[in-house]
Order: structure tokens, then sequence, then C-alpha cells
């Protein structure tokens, strides 16, 4: 019988031994943090997966080594990992690195910039892409392209890029260069600004860039086209009444451009909780959706939105009929009990 429970009980040690190990195992995948910074990792060729694991844990993009090679390992990637100049983040859980690390320099194929990106993240992107960092920080000077109208469009204190580029994809071989992909973006944004919307947005009180600036903001805002006309409708009432824009999101990216972690607090000249009118510059790419919003906004009276969990964005006229919204709504991406 002694024998019995002390197999028993050698069986159970075992057995959680084996659930702590697995759970340690998958908070060891999570990203290592919420910052955005962008970390540029060079893996030498004929590394090992231990090698490439410790670089990462040095550099502060994941959390385990240990974990790092576990995961190659059990996900059959050991022969996937390239040598080569990656920018990684440790906002990124590891599969994400691993992902990255094993896609390689694709020598030809597309190149794709998505909506709501920052240029950082664009940065980041287009090195994972093959381009060398040099090539890409070369590439995103705004004097480059003086020749196009939508920099001339651009405020001339303003020396970045950032909202400028148009989401789409762009084909890319062997010889194209970070700065012929930035070239051909701008120059799409430039023909997507027709004349018939330059009209609507002057009628609206807004320059181009000011639109620009404007529509990243509700790119961010809310996910639905059908939702961003009445977005756009919001924060141009509150332009007009002179209330702040009071975007949660034009405050992280403050806060992150920064190099802090996303903070509604942090005061920058970007947080619009904080300051009235415009931020200085768009905070990410805009759609054509976007931009079409703030030219023919919605006629609506609300002054308020807020979007729930449930991804309905709900639009008030009153505080009191928003805090009660989000409130009700709202707990997860609100930061609410």
């Amino acid at each position: 019988m002694k024998i019995w429970i002390t197999g028993a009980a050698i069986l159970v040690i075992f057995i959680l031994a084996v659930i702590g190990v697995r759970q340690y195992y998958y908070v060891n995948l999570k990203p290592v943090s919420d910052s955005q910074k962008t970390v540029i990792v060079t893996i030498p060729q004929g590394s090992t997966i231990k090698q490439i694991g410790d670089l990462l844990a040095t550099k502060k993009l994941i959390r385990s080594s240990w974990a790092f090679e576990w995961y190659v390992h059990s996900a059959d990637m050991t022969n996937n990992l390239e040598a080569g100049t990656f920018a990684l983040s440790p906002s990124e859980s590891l599969q994400t690195i691993v992902n990255t690390i094993a896609s390689g320099h694709v020598a030809e194929g597309t190149v794709t910039i998505l909506p709501g990106k920052t240029i950082a993240q664009i940065r980041s992107y287009l090195i994972n892409q093959g381009f060398s960092p040099s090539n890409v920080d070369a590439a995103l000077n705004p004097g480059l392209y003086s020749d196009l109208p939508i920099i001339a469009d651009k405020p001339a204190a303003v020396n970045t890029l950032e909202g400028l580029l148009f989401p789409d994809t762009f084909d890319k071989t062997s010889a194209t260069s970070a700065s012929f992909i930035i070239r051909e973006s701008l120059t799409e944004m430039g023909q997507k600004i027709t004349p018939s919307m330059q009209k609507a947005l002057a009628q609206e009180g807004l320059s181009v860039y000011q639109a620009i600036t404007l529509a990243s903001i509700i790119q961010q805002e809310v996910a639905k086209p059908s939702d961003m006309a009445q977005a756009a409708q919001v924060f141009l009432s509150r332009l007009s009444q002179g209330m702040p824009l009071g975007s949660d999101v034009t405050a992280n990216y403050g806060a992150v451009i920064n190099g802090q972690q996303p903070s509604l607090s942090y005061n920058s000249p970007f947080n619009t909780l904080k300051h009235k009118g415009l931020p200085p510059t768009p905070i990410g790419t805009v759609s054509l959706n976007a931009l079409n919003a703030v030219a023919h906004p919605a006629n609506t009276n609300w002054l308020y939105f807020v979007t729930g969990d449930n991804g309905v964005t709900y639009f008030e006229s009153t505080l009191q009929q928003h805090n009660a919204d989000t409130a009700q709504y709202c707990h997860k991406l609100c930061a609410q009990p």
C-alpha cells in the first residue's frame, strides 16, 4: 500500500511539474513589453538556434532563449531561420519574431504598406523586406521628393513623411531601391488627392496636410468605413467649437515617438486630450476611405464617440450619454474594470 501511495504521489508531482513547465513556456512566448521601439539585429551566417536565441534575449527582444529554442524545434523551423539584418520590437511575440527571421530577405516579390502604420513601423517592415537600414533611412528623407505635389502641401518645418505614404502593394525586384517604393507611394497619395477632393476639403476649412492629419486619427479610431464619416463629423465639430479632439490614439502616439510606453497622460504636442487643435503631423498612413470621410463628413450633431469591446462604435451628442456608453460597452479597450 505504501509503495502504491508513493508511486501515486510521484505521478502527481510529475504531472504538476509538466503543467508548470508548459505554463512557464507559454508565458515566455509573450512580448517582452508594450514598447514600440525598433531594435536592429544582425544574425551572422552560420548561427545556431541557441546563438540566435541568446542574441535576441541579450537585446531584450524575447523573454527566454530556452523558450525560443523550444518553439523553433517544436514548430519544425530549425532549418528555416535566415541570416541577415532584421528590425524587431519587444512588443512582438516570440512567434512573430521567429516568423520574421524565417521570412528572410526576398529578392523579388511585392512590398505592401498598410493603413494605420507609422513611419517607424514602415521602416521596420522595409528592413525586413531586405532593404538595408541605411538605404531605408535615406529613402525616408522628405528632401528627396520635393518635386512631388504631396510634399509641397507639407509645412516646411515638418521633416517627416509620416502619414504621406499611400497604403498599397508595390512590385519589388532585386534592383528595386527603398526610395523607389517610397516615391511610388507618395506619387499615389498625390493622385488620390484629386481637385474635387481638394475643393471639398477647403469647404471644411482644411488644407490637404490638415486633412491627412485628421484622416490618420480617424483611421486608427474606428475600424469600419461606415463609421468614418460620422467620426470625421465629430472631430470637425469639435474643431469648429474650440473643443479638444480628445483622441486616445494621438496621446499614445506622442508617448511612443518619445520612447515612452503608450500613455494617455504623457504630455506631448500630440496629446489631443490635453491640447486643442490638430496634432503637429499625421500619426500614420491613411486609406482612401478615411480621406473621403474627411472630405465628406456625415451630417449629424454628434460630439462624442467610443468604440466598444464588441467592435461597435457608439456616437452621442452629450457627455453624459457618452460616459454611459463607455461604462456599458468599453471595458477592455478603455482599460476600466
